[in-house]
C-alpha cells in the first residue's frame, strides 16, 4: 500500500499534492520571519530522517529534497516574493527591503556594540581577514551566527549543511579539486537551477565553471566554511568522485573509450592539481635540483677527470647541472 508522506508523516491534510511551500514546511501563508521558516525545516528534517533506514527510504530522501527546496526557497528574498506573487500575493510598490551589512547586523542583533563592531573592522583591516572571521576570532559570535549575518549581508540564504542531503547524481560531475579549490558543495537541481553551497560569495569562475558542467546556471546558499569543508571531506573522498567525473567526461564517443584501453593514462595538468599535489610536486622538484647538482659533481670528478683524464673538473657543473636545474625548475617548481 501506497504511503501519503504528506498527510502520514507531516500531517498535512488532504488537498494539493504536491503541496506549497507553507503548507510542506507547516507555515501560515506568506510567513516572513526567517528564524521560524529555519525552524520548522530544522524539525521536520529530523522526523523524515527517521525514515530513511527502512522500507520507504527513497520516499523519505524524495521528501527531504522537496523540505530543502522549500526551505531554501522562502529565505531567499527575491525568490521568495515571485513565489508569494504566484499563490495571489500582493505586495506594496512604495519600495524593497533594506539589506543590513554584516557589520551593523551585529549591532542590531545584541552580538556586539557599536564601539566592538568598529574594533572588529579595524581587526579584520589590521590582519587581511574578513570581518566574520575577525568577529569569530574577536568571540563576538560564533561562525555559525557570523555566517548568518554574512548570509544576509549577501542577501542569501543561510543553510545547515549537516540537514542536507546532496544529490549523488549532482556531486558526479565535478571532481574534487573544483570543490576543495572554491570551497563549495554542489546540492541539487531546483527549477533548472543548480544550487551550491558556499563558504563564499562565488566568483565568476565558479558560476562559469558550474555553468558549463551542468548547463544550468547555479545560485548560491551560504554555509559555514567548516561545514563546507567537512561535506568536501565526507562526499569527496579521495578516489570516491573525481574517477566517476573523469568517466563522464571521457564518455561522449566510443572510439574515446577504446583508444583511452590503448594510450597510457595522461599526466594530470597541472591547473587541476590540489593544493597538497602542488606541494608534492614542488618538494620533488627541489629533490631534483639537489641531485642535479651532486650527480653533475660525480661525473665531473669520476668520468671527466679519472676517465678521460681532462683537466676540466667543472665542465657537468658548468653545462650540464643548469640545464637540468632549468628544466626541473620550469616542469616542476615554476608551474
Amino acid at each position: 500500500m501506497a504511503v501519503d508522506v504528506y498527510k502520514d508523516w507531516l500531517g498535512i491534510p488532504d488537498g494539493p499534492r504536491p503541496p506549497d511551500h507553507y503548507a510542506l514546511l507547516r507555515l501560515v501563508q506568506f510567513e516572513d520571519d526567517v528564524e521560524k521558516i529555519s525552524k520548522n525545516y530544522t524539525r521536520l528534517n529530523a522526523h523524515v530522517r527517521k525514515y530513511a533506514g527502512g522500507q520507504y527510504s527513497n520516499e523519505s530522501q524524495n521528501l527531504l529534497n522537496e523540505l530543502a527546496r522549500a526551505m531554501l526557497c522562502l529565505k531567499d528574498l527575491g525568490r521568495k516574493k515571485e513565489y508569494d506573487s504566484s499563490l495571489g500575493r500582493e505586495f506594496d510598490e512604495a519600495g524593497g527591503a533594506v539589506v543590513a551589512t554584516l557589520a551593523d547586523w551585529i549591532v542590531d542583533e545584541g552580538h556586539a556594540t557599536a564601539d566592538q563592531r568598529d574594533e572588529a573592522e579595524s581587526f579584520a583591516d589590521a590582519r587581511g581577514l574578513s570581518l566574520r572571521d575577525a568577529i569569530v576570532q574577536m568571540k563576538l559570535a560564533d561562525i555559525e551566527t557570523a555566517t548568518r549575518g554574512y548570509a544576509l549581508e549577501l542577501g542569501r540564504p543561510y543553510v545547515n549543511l549537516a540537514e542536507m542531503i546532496p544529490d549523488d547524481s549532482v556531486l558526479d560531475l565535478v571532481p574534487r579539486n573544483i570543490v576543495k579549490r572554491h570551497q563549495c558543495l554542489p546540492l541539487f537541481a531546483d527549477d533548472d537551477v543548480l544550487l551550491v553551497a558556499c563558504a563564499y560569495e562565488p566568483s565568476p569562475d565558479l558560476e562559469e565553471d558550474m555553468q558549463l558542467r551542468y548547463g544550468m546556471p547555479m545560485r548560491a546558499v551560504i554555509a559555514t566554511p567548516l561545514s563546507v569543508n567537512q561535506a568536501i571531506a565526507k562526499y569527496f573522498a579521495p578516489g570516491m568522485r573525481d574517477e566517476a567525473a573523469g568517466e563522464q567526461a571521457a564518455a561522449p564517443t566510443s572510439k574515446q573509450k577504446k583508444s583511452a584501453k590503448k594510450t597510457a593514462p595522461k599526466k594530470k595538468p597541472a591547473s587541476q592539481l590540489t593544493g597538497d599535489e602542488i606541494q608534492q610536486r614542488k618538494l620533488l622538484g627541489w629533490i631534483l635540483v639537489c641531485w642535479s647538482v651532486v650527480g653533475s659533481a660525480a661525473l665531473d670528478y669520476f668520468v671527466v677527470s679519472k676517465v678521460f683524464g681532462w683537466n676540466l673538473s667543472y665542465l657537468a657543473v658548468l653545462i650540464l647541472a643548469p640545464v637540468a636545474c632549468f628544466f626541473i625548475w620550469s616542469n616542476y617548481i615554476k608551474k
